[in-house]
């Protein structure tokens, strides 16, 4: 018996497993006077300039550039730099800097193909915001780019790298939770801000907003600031609540479980609380299947209490995790006989049957007691960022690769096709065809 199923065994406590982070904050190592990573950021948005303080935090980091569509984005960098960072509109420009090392893409979906192949192809090392693609061929096509290129790319995924679910996967492969036949996801808001619906800058204009060139590849689109700053709430740009919300448990369930992606879907879901001219859904719920268990996936931006975070079920224990931890919990042991199916039996036939079986005589069957709950501390560790720089700094391979995000954003995609298309959905993983029925 291993340590981890050993010290579950003998531990007790007094409430559910918890899994509390302890000891001091590892850092990174400080680069060499030569020894510096140079980063260019291409968007600058919301989640961008969030990657512009996190880095610029960082020892041995250097911020050299930055590119958007949006002029106040790029005045915002320049502020959040103290004036050290230059802008441009155009991410070549960006590329083509040959004192950049690698570039940080954070723009809205439709532009992540694109965008991740012009950087491997100018040589630079990429963090690309989760979701990878926007299309499920997108995937493959960004893989095979990576290892054309030699480069590290690193997904934006954040949770799969946490030691809460690296803990999580120790615990489920311990065999704990016995035979795991269902694994639940979910993300519950209700507001606004949690529905993409953000403010408009009073200066959002042709004039300050290069709208041609952030439409890209995406359909003609008459000028339109909404769509510029809550681009999430349209599938031209987008997979909505599937892949900004149904992403980021994906990739965490993916590492826990040990799995790859979903084998088919089914979704069903609607415009229920946010109906302001978006046309993807604000509530989506999905049944993925894949290999050994059924996936309950939902996300709904119409309520805050219906449930949040992940739980994996099994016939020993259920695991759940939220904003406070990772818990267990330990099903009650079942009685050995099947009480209820002696209902309609002569009283002959009963005492014989229970007789048989060594009950016989009024005794009553002992049932063993049920575990006790267990708690497990878990060491601090880098956050997701940060392991990106420590992966270019050592020269280890990426902690998210291009197939784990391809796989991640596969499974929300295949969700929303199945929406979309009302049917049942399949997925090849490995040839990376898709058909219905």
């Amino acid at each position: 018996m291993d340590s981890t199923r050993r010290h579950f065994i003998q531990s007790a406590a007094p409430a559910a497993m918890l899994y509390q982070l302890a000891g001091p904050r590892p850092t990174l190592k400080a680069a060499g006077p030569n020894g510096q990573i140079a980063l260019g950021f291409i968007g600058v948005g919301i989640r961008g300039s969030g990657h512009i303080s996190t880095f610029k935090a960082m020892p041995g980091v250097r911020l050299v550039m930055a590119a958007d569509c949006y002029d106040g984005h790029l005045a915002g960098a320049k502020e959040a730099t103290g004036g050290q960072i230059e802008t441009t509109r155009d991410y070549h420009a960006l590329l083509a800097r040959k004192d950049i090392d690698a570039v940080v893409i954070a723009t809205p979906d439709h532009w992540h193909l694109r965008m991740t192949l012009d950087a491997l192809a100018a040589g630079k090392n990429v963090y690309v915001e989760k979701p990878m693609t926007w299309a499920i061929p997108e995937g493959k096509i960004i893989c095979d780019a990576v290892k054309k290129s030699g480069k590290l790319l690193m997904v934006g995924s954040q949770n799969k790298t946490s030691p809460l679910t690296a803990k999580a996967r120790e615990v489920v492969k311990s065999g704990i939770l016995g035979k795991v036949n269902t694994v639940r996801l979910a993300t519950y808001r209700n507001s606004p801000e949690g529905a993409w619906v953000y403010p408009i800058p009073l200066d959002a204009s042709p004039q300050t907003i290069d709208w041609t060139r952030w439409l890209g590849s995406a359909p003609k689109h008459e000028f339109d600031p909404k769509r510029f700053f809550r681009w999430r709430c349209w599938w031209e740009y987008s997979g909505g609540v599937a892949t900004d919300l149904w992403v980021h448990e994906l990739t965490t369930m993916h590492e826990i479980m040990d799995v790859k992606g979903p084998r088919s879907a089914v979704a069903q879901g609607g415009i229920f609380r946010f109906d302001d001219g978006r046309t993807c859904p604000d509530v989506l719920m999905g049944l993925l299947e894949y290999p050994g268990f059924i996936l309950e996936v939902t996300a709904n931006l119409g309520n805050t209490v219906g449930g949040q975070g992940m739980m994996i079920l099994g016939s020993e224990g259920t695991l759940t995790t939220g904003r406070g931890g990772v818990q267990v919990t330990f099903e009650p042991a079942a009685s050995p006989i099947a009480a209820y199916g002696l209902n309609g039996w002569t009283k002959e036939n009963r005492e014989k049957y229970l007789d048989s079986i060594g009950f016989g005589g009024g005794k009553r069957p002992q049932l063993p007691a049920t575990k006790p709950p267990q708690t497990f501390r878990v060491e601090r560790g880098l956050a997701h960022e940060e392991l990106f720089i420590k992966s270019l700094q050592d020269g280890t391979p990426s902690r998210e690769t291009a197939e784990e995000g391809h796989h991640a954003a596969g499974a929300a995609h295949l969700g929303n096709m199945a929406y979309r298309k009302k049917k049942r959905v399949r997925w090849d993983i490995e040839t990376n065809k898709i058909s219905e029925g």
